[in-house]
């Protein structure tokens, strides 16, 4: 029961880490998987503040860590004007990338985000592998964007991604220090588990001997009394035997 108690314990540590909110619905996860990657160098970000890294806060809820950035992605992409780009290869593959960041933003990662926000560790780190497949996408249309997009659809395109660069990072951390959390009350646990005595189940004592049943007294059996000879009458007659014994000839 004790080992128990401390799974439990463990458990509870572990959805701890981020912050309660009502459990959503079913969530699906992206087609696209990719590592992290680093942003195109050599671009100055023009709009410091949508660039700004969230505040790192003990138990901050991912949807308040992600969706800053997530706005304002959906503004940068919402706003692009694919007709005013170079025609080419470049273009229509962009077109393609949009439409699926377009479906993750508005089918895919709500419910994911609301998931993550009850807290349990394995729904952020799907977020996390969302964000980081989402991050990939954006990157192609940035560089896409580098070459055939104007000037200030490339440059609202890269303050997006600065802006989600940061918010993922921001999540990867807070994973990390929940993590380490976790690892630490798991050795602290441990260690009480160690330190506290075995408990030691009494021995029940023998089973009282069974008294022996008392000796009921020998009953002795009384003969039956003989019963008296019955002496005739006087006066009266014995009866002839039916055949009397005959007289011997000598």
């Amino acid at each position: 029961m004790r080992i128990s108690h401390a799974a439990f314990l463990l458990t509870m540590a572990a959805t701890s880490c981020f912050g309660q909110a009502p459990p959503a619905g079913g969530s699906s996860t992206p087609s696209q998987t990719a590592p992290r990657s680093q942003a195109a160098p050599g671009h100055a970000v023009a709009n410091p503040d949508a660039a700004s890294a969230p505040a790192r806060k003990p138990g901050s809820r991912p949807s308040a860590l992600l969706q800053p950035s997530l706005d304002g992605l959906q503004q940068a992409v919402g706003g692009l004007q694919l007709e005013k780009w170079k025609k080419g290869s470049v273009r229509d593959e962009a077109g393609v990338n949009l439409s699926s960041i377009q479906r993750d933003l508005q089918s895919t990662l709500p419910p994911l985000l609301a998931e993550a926000d009850a807290g349990t560790m394995t729904k952020v780190l799907l977020v996390e592998r969302n964000i980081d497949a989402l991050y990939d996408v954006l990157l192609r249309v940035v560089d896409g964007a580098r070459i055939a997009a104007p000037g200030d659809q490339f440059t609202a395109l890269q303050n997006a991604q600065a802006g989600l660069e940061k918010a993922r990072q921001a999540l990867s951390d807070q994973i990390q220090d929940a993590a380490a959390a976790q690892e630490k009350q798991i050795g602290t646990l441990q260690v009480a588990l160690k330190t506290q005595p075995v408990p030691v189940c009494p021995v029940a004592p023998p089973p009282a001997p069974a008294p022996t049943p008392a000796k009921k007294p020998a009953v002795k059996k009384r003969k039956p009394a003989a019963k008296p000879a019955t002496t005739p009458p006087a006066g009266s007659t014995t009866p002839a035997p039916a055949n009397p014994p005959k007289p011997s000839n000598q």
